[in-house]
């Protein structure tokens, strides 16, 4: 697979810990998921159940949870803008004014789709830009692990790590399938524990 076909580097840094952490992780969360719908758009229809299945199910289990986020930032962040923000550089990260309109390359990172699939390579593109997406889920659950105060925040946490780390298992197990195996399709298993 081309290597420049999903981006890679993991851009998820929501900034340190503050009074507007929660509203920067749903904001990113809520790109990061749209990244995921957009790429299991692309394996529907394909080997039901199998490849296809596995992207209805990421599809349905993640716009709901996009939807579960809008409530929360609606609800704990009334005076927010309608647009994705992310801290300003030298922004506080305890106050609304010093965060700033998320860009677009911003965007693009949490979304991480990198370029389309062909119709010949789109369940690999598929099932190794998923797995490369699901560790930045990881990375993100993490840090809000770390950083987040707010309860509903930490639960929804560990459950992503929770669902990733067994969708995770099965996008491996449907690599294995298509006959790879690659080591770099590991490299997320130390972000598995809660």
């Amino acid at each position: 697979m081309d290597q420049g076909a999903h981006d890679h580097d993991h851009d998820h840094d929501l900034g340190p810990a503050g009074a507007t952490y929660d509203l920067r992780f749903i904001d990113g969360m809520v790109q990061h998921h749209t990244g995921a719908l957009r790429m299991s758009e692309f394996v529907f229809g394909i080997g039901e159940p199998g490849v296809g299945a596995l992207g209805k199910t990421i599809w349905r289990d993640q716009a709901d949870e996009i939807r579960a986020m809008g409530l929360w930032r609606k609800a704990w962040y009334p005076e927010a803008p309608v647009y994705p923000v992310a801290l300003a550089p030298g922004g506080d990260p305890d106050s609304l004014s010093g965060l700033t309109r998320m860009s677009q390359p911003q965007i693009d990172a949490m979304r991480m789709m990198g370029n389309g699939p062909t119709k010949e390579n789109r369940v690999v593109w598929f099932l190794e830009g998923m797995l490369e997406h699901h560790g930045g889920a990881l990375m993100m659950a993490h840090d809000a692990l770390a950083k987040s105060n707010n309860t509903t925040i930490l639960r929804f946490a560990r459950e992503v790590i929770l669902a990733q780390r067994v969708e995770i298992i099965e996008l491996r197990r449907m690599l294995a399938v298509e006959g790879l195996r690659k080591p770099d399709y590991h490299k997320f298993d130390a972000l598995f524990r809660l």
